[in-house]
């Protein structure tokens, strides 16, 4: 009697189970997991930025150790996209589609990432912290899903254009910048904010495609029309080909150099640290390369962070700090939304974050709302004196 009673009773509930409407569930979400993509340039001509794949696996590891979010672990699943947004869009589509990810965390450069926006938007997949500065991705009306982490190239440049104006308010500015967004943000935000000497003070522009082998000849082009202030709006291997071809030109101009090719390791290194001498940036970060922050706790934090789960890690390379900060930045975002994790409640946590990350330079944040989706309202100005960066003033806005 008892077994029959049971087999009825388990028949009743499959039954119910086939009749009851399936319960929703967050694609890339179980109970003891969160599966998170990523498209990386672990090959092809950004290959020197494909650390933050293996530095963000780095933090999650460490994250998992210690229990992981609400008892979830981390699933990264990195894929090479060799900076080519053909193979961009074949990876995002691979990983939304087979392999099921909670989100795209992290993916690297303005054409590979912007290739694949309308469709994750679409989908609304959270394409968040991307690595790119450009202004196609301060746009929440239209891709809400798409969240920035850098700083905007636009806004970068204007704070340039503010540095000359109050330092050398003759000069005669050149620009060498890749010919697609990223490049062109540099050269709208320069003119930008000369304002009406924009005209007279710009004298040479310069563009690059990103397969050119060198950047020699448009150096000499900058040289020949008499610059004597270049921006460089240019990748980490195009950034330190310039500075060479200055050196061997003998050519010392004053140079303001994008901040995601003024690392110490590689570009001053693969350049020529004496040749580096000089260089002015801006910067959010604290750099590790800096022996001002040698017993600041956040530093001491990264330090041991590094030696114990990236061992092989670069010390000197900038993208590695920028990885532990967004992961960090992650991490806490993860946190605040809590057990019941879904697309919609990241989204609503990350558009409205205020939010003072380790390794940030005092005085700077992220800051986020549902209208202005750029995370930082400052930067920290700074020159290279051929061991290290020396901090220029307080921080300031565009």
């Amino acid at each position: 009697m008892r077994l029959r009673t049971s087999a009825l009773s388990l028949g009743l509930s499959i039954l119910a189970a086939w009749a009851a409407p399936a319960a929703a569930q967050t694609p890339g979400v179980t109970a003891t997991e969160i599966k998170i993509g990523s498209t990386q340039p672990l090959s092809g001509p950004a290959s020197a930025y494909g650390v933050v794949a293996a530095s963000t696996e780095a933090y999650f590891t460490r994250l998992n150790e210690a229990g992981g979010i609400h008892g979830r672990k981390i699933t990264w699943l990195p894929m090479d996209d060799a900076f080519t947004p053909a193979k961009t869009v074949e990876q995002t589509r691979k990983l939304v589609e087979q392999e099921g990810v909670f989100m795209i965390f992290a993916p690297q450069g303005t054409a590979a990432s912007s290739s694949v926006t309308k469709y994750l938007n679409a989908k609304k997949v959270p394409q968040f912290f991307v690595n790119s500065g450009s202004h196609l991705f301060q746009n929440p009306k239209d891709l809400p899903w798409t969240v920035p982490y850098l700083p905007t190239y636009y806004g970068e440049s204007r704070i340039y254009a503010k540095h000359i104006l109050a330092n050398k308010p003759d000069a005669k500015v050149g620009v060498l910048y890749q010919n697609d967004d990223f490049g062109r943000d540099y050269l709208r935000g320069i003119k930008a904010g000369l304002g009406d000497k924009a005209a007279k003070m710009v004298i040479s522009e310069q563009g690059y495609e990103v397969s050119d082998p060198t950047v020699d000849s448009q150096i000499v082009a900058l040289k020949s029309a008499g610059v004597d202030v270049v921006l460089l709006g240019s990748l980490s291997k195009q950034s330190s080909q310039a500075i060479r071809k200055m050196a061997d030109l003998n050519w010392k101009p004053t140079i303001y150099m994008s901040y995601i090719s003024a690392n110490v390791s590689p570009t001053f290194t693969n350049a020529g640290l004496d040749k580096a001498t000089g260089i002015i940036t801006a910067t959010a970060i604290k750099d590790p390369t800096d022996t001002r922050w040698a017993n600041d706790k956040d530093y001491q934090d990264w330090l041991a962070w590094m030696k114990k789960y990236y061992p092989k890690g670069d010390l000197n390379n900038m993208s590695n700090v920028f990885a532990y900060i967004a992961a960090n930045t992650l991490e806490h975002a993860l946190r605040e939304t809590g057990k019941d994790l879904t697309r919609e409640g990241l989204l609503k946590t990350l558009s409205t974050l205020d939010y003072a990350a380790p390794m940030l330079t005092p005085g700077v944040k992220l800051t986020f709302s549902p209208n202005d989706y750029n995370p930082y309202k400052k930067l920290q100005m700074q020159r290279f004196d051929g061991t290290k960066w020396t901090l220029l003033g307080e921080p300031i806005g565009d």
